[in-house]
């Protein structure tokens, strides 16, 4: 080739040359001096040669050649990488790629988190570590042979990585963020904020809902590093959120992605059932006159406590406890309750005994202006001592704080005010325990603790015989619309099993139980039903931490 062609090629070339060499070198002088070496050897090299056929690829050759003796001679290894050991994984750039964009020694590296967990502490520890295998093996205690082996299969397995195309899923440009969470049962140590502290953990759970896939293949589909999903995998298992099926996991709690029909239709069968059931539950409580029997105990007051008789609660603040607790607890022969708690519930290591569920909404989901959404809800919740029975609703109109917070703490701090509250007959209470219970919107009090001095229950409390009068009234009004209620819940039941997988189909079934009793979304409906037509008043901001709550 003359002089004036050899120059023509090299002039070509100069630019992705040293931006090849200065991905690889550690400082931009030595990269400099790298890229003018490769320059003066492929141009000599061209003055003597006239059987090129793939100029890009005599060009790159010339390049790794004088890379590889740039590491040997400083006797330096990229981040620790031996460059002899593994140059043969390290591709060529190809003639329709741009230099600038080639990085073969990070996708090597990339390529490593694939590694079982063991080849990638034996790789690691070698090429990065630059330890002797007879040192690896020590540590780990497996035979010198075993790590020998791991480092030959463990190359063949980053060849095959780095000659394979992976691709990622919608998810890695498009993560999904759960528009909800919660639990079915007694929570633990931890809560669902816990579980789903990220957006990785929600994406891993969203990407194994249906089937399940090894670590590679979720990390491939959310386009991120396996070690970080490895990580998450076990804590995910741990918790048994994550079912385990030999070296693949698939999610153990029903993920719901409801389309718009299916929200308007469940929206529509819980607003009907709830006019139906909460219009005449209303009636019948008001009309009866049950509301004033001295079984139903509420002294609360918006003012300060009286020292004299503390006044009656209103019928409307008992009734925003009434309702719901009616409309849940009643008519519990009327179930269809096949399939028990125990048998599709999750005993967790930090002592919870749950049912997990999530759901994620579409951005683009578009639902009626009457459609009505559960905003901060948490309930119905109940603990019980043997002898009573605390039960509680937290939701939108009422005031105890932080919602995750208060349900870690609801099955604790509900014992407690059962054991004050029967200890409060015999005995007057500590300054400390009234104020606790003050806080927790139980009592009132007022006075001189030393002197003259008063406290007021706040909550609903039933004693006697009221409480199986209550039910039995809402029983009677679900047994009337019995019929009403299984032809609406029919299609939406056969709508929702449709979507869930079958591994999961007992537990969904177990909750479809509860559809028209103790489901949030009927208490919440029955609830909105009287707000809308003027029957039921919202509270007065006094009485929202005491709302909903009813000792029984």
């Amino acid at each position: 080739m003359t002089r004036q062609d050899a120059q023509s090629v090299v002039t070509e070339y100069i630019k992705p040359i040293y931006g090849f060499a200065l991905r690889r070198c550690k400082s931009i002088q030595d990269a400099e001096d790298l890229s003018q070496e490769i320059a003066c050897k492929a141009f000599k090299a061209l003055l003597v040669k006239d059987d090129i056929v793939d100029m890009n690829k005599f060009i790159w050759t010339v390049a790794h050649n004088a890379l590889s003796n740039y590491y040997r001679d400083t006797a330096k290894s990229v981040v620790g990488i031996p460059i002899d050991e593994v140059a043969d994984l390290i591709p060529a750039p190809s003639s329709d790629t741009d230099c600038d964009d080639i990085d073969s020694i990070n996708r090597l590296i990339a390529e490593i988190a694939y590694l079982s967990k063991l080849q990638r502490r034996i790789v690691i520890a070698y090429y990065f570590e630059n330890r002797r295998q007879s040192d690896i093996a020590n540590e780990l205690g497996i035979p010198l042979g075993t790590v020998k082996w791991h480092l030959f299969e463990a190359k063949k397995e980053l060849k095959r990585g780095i000659n394979k195309m992976r691709k990622a899923s919608e998810l890695k440009f498009n993560p999904i963020r759960f528009n909800s969470y919660g639990i079915n049962g007694s929570v633990g140590t931890s809560s669902p904020d816990d579980y789903f502290r990220s957006i990785l953990s929600q994406n891993i759970c969203y990407c194994v809902r249906n089937s399940a896939k090894t670590v590679n293949e979720i990390a491939d589909d959310l386009g991120v590093s396996p070690v970080y999903v490895e990580a998450e995998v076990e804590s995910l298992e741990k918790y048994g959120l994550l079912l385990s099926q030999k070296d693949k996991y698939i999610v153990n709690f029903i993920i719901s992605e409801p389309t718009a029909e299916l929200l308007i239709m469940q929206n529509d069968m819980y607003r009907r059932a709830a006019e139906l059931f909460a219009n005449e539950l209303y009636d019948e409580l008001v009309s009866s006159g049950i509301l004033d029997d001295p079984g139903i105990i509420c002294n609360q007051t918006d003012g300060p406590v009286l020292m004299t008789e503390s006044p009656r609660a209103d019928h409307n603040f008992i009734l925003w406890s009434l309702i719901p607790f009616i409309a849940a607890m009643s008519g519990e022969k009327l179930m269809d309750n096949r399939i028990s708690f125990e048998e599709v519930a999750t005993i967790r290591p930090d002592g919870g005994h749950n049912i997990v569920h999530a759901s994620v909404l579409s951005d683009d989901i578009k639902l009626p202006d009457d459609y009505v959404y559960m905003n901060n809800w948490c309930g119905p919740m109940w603990n019980g001592n043997g002898r009573l029975v605390h039960w509680q609703v937290d939701s939108e109109w009422s005031d105890r704080g932080d919602s995750p917070a208060f349900e870690r703490r609801h099955s604790q701090d509900a014992l407690r005010i059962l054991s004050l509250y029967e200890r409060e007959l015999e005995e007057r209470l500590s300054k400390d325990e009234y104020a606790w219970l003050a806080e927790h919107g139980c009592v009132k009090t007022n006075g001189d603790y030393d002197g003259d001095f008063k406290s007021s229950w706040q909550i609903v409390i039933l004693e006697g015989e009221v409480k199986s009068k209550l039910l039995s009234i809402g029983e009677s009004i679900k047994l009337k619309y019995k019929r009403n209620f299984d032809e609406l819940k029919a299609p939406y039941v056969k709508a929702v099993m449709e979507s869930v997988p079958k591994h999961l189909r007992k537990v969904k079934e177990f909750e479809l139980q509860f559809v028209f009793h103790s489901d949030g979304w009927f208490l919440l409906h029955c609830i909105t039903a009287l707000l809308k037509n003027g029957k039921l008043h919202e509270s007065t901001q006094g009485q929202r931490k005491s709302l909903m709550t009813v000792i029984s």
